[in-house]
C-alpha cells in the first residue's frame, strides 16, 4: 500500500501547482499565489506524511493526512472569507455578496483532497 500512499503524496504536492481559485481579470491562482506560508505548510505536512510512509509508520502518515485535510478546509474558508472581506467597501451587503461570488474555486482542490484521503485511507489496508 506504500505505492498508493506515495501517489497520494504526489497528488498533494502536484495539487499545490494546479489552479485552486479563479479570480476574474487576474486569472487562476495556485497555493503559491494564494499564500506562501500555506503552501509551505502544505509541503511540510506532505513531507511529514512521506516520512511516515517510508518508515512504515501508519499512524504518522494518518496524522499528517488529517492535518492536510484540516489545512485544506482552513484554506477554503480563508479564501471565501477573504473574498467577502475584500469587497467590504461596497455600500450594500448584496453587492458585497455578488462580487465575492465571482471568485470561484477550481478543480485543483480535487487533487489536493484526493491525495490527502488516499494517504489516510490507504493506510487502513493490510497486506
Amino acid at each position: 500500500m506504500k505505492n498508493i500512499q506515495l501517489l497520494g503524496v504526489l497528488l498533494v504536492v502536484a495539487g499545490s501547482f494546479l489552479p485552486l481559485v479563479h479570480v476574474p481579470i487576474i486569472g487562476n491562482w495556485n497555493y503559491w499565489k494564494l499564500d506562501h506560508f500555506l503552501a509551505t505548510a502544505c509541503w511540510i505536512l506532505a513531507a511529514g506524511s512521506l516520512f511516515g510512509i517510508v518508515n512504515n509508520s501508519v499512524k504518522m502518515a494518518k496524522i499528517f493526512g488529517f492535518l492536510l485535510v484540516i489545512l485544506f478546509v482552513f484554506t477554503l474558508f480563508a479564501v471565501k472569507f477573504h473574498a467577502s472581506e475584500y469587497f467590504s467597501f461596497m455600500p450594500f451587503k448584496s453587492w458585497q455578496d455578488k462580487l465575492a461570488g465571482i471568485v470561484k474555486l477550481k478543480w485543483g482542490w480535487i487533487a489536493e483532497f484526493l491525495g490527502a484521503f488516499i494517504i489516510i485511507f490507504a493506510a487502513n489496508r493490510k497486506k
